[in-house]
């Protein structure tokens, strides 16, 4: 259980740092990491939305962390997150090439949690 609750409470540490990045000043993100310096009000509108979403899920898995009855679910969730943001980044990558360091390195983490988080799932309470 212990397992769990630490794996969960990284995810919601990990998802919520990430989602902030994105949203609280998305023109600074894009030029910072994505060499975009003029940025879109769609674009700006787009990595605001994602924040909430990351924030919603990361705070989801942190109430999980302390609840039995949602515990394996919130890790369920952790794999289907993962997992379908990596599926998304490979078909990017064979279509759109590689992008910029940071999202090499966020497909890197979201490849190896999908396995992780498998792990983690059948272990018992």
């Amino acid at each position: 259980m212990l397992l769990k609750k630490a794996y969960l409470v990284l995810a919601f540490a990990m998802v919520s740092i990430i989602g902030l990045l994105y949203g609280i000043s998305p023109a600074w993100f894009a030029d910072r990491y994505l060499g975009v310096g003029d940025l879109n009000p769609n674009i700006a509108h787009i990595l605001r939305a994602v924040m909430c979403l990351y924030l919603a899920l990361g705070v989801f898995w942190l109430f999980s962390a302390f609840s039995n009855a949602h515990r394996s679910t919130a890790i369920l969730t952790t794999i289907i997150f993962a997992g379908g943001l990596v599926i998304g980044r490979i078909i990017s990558f064979f279509i759109d090439g590689q992008p910029t360091p940071l999202l090499v390195t966020y497909a890197v983490m979201e490849f190896a949690l999908v396995p992780i988080g498998c792990w983690i799932y059948t272990r018992s309470e």
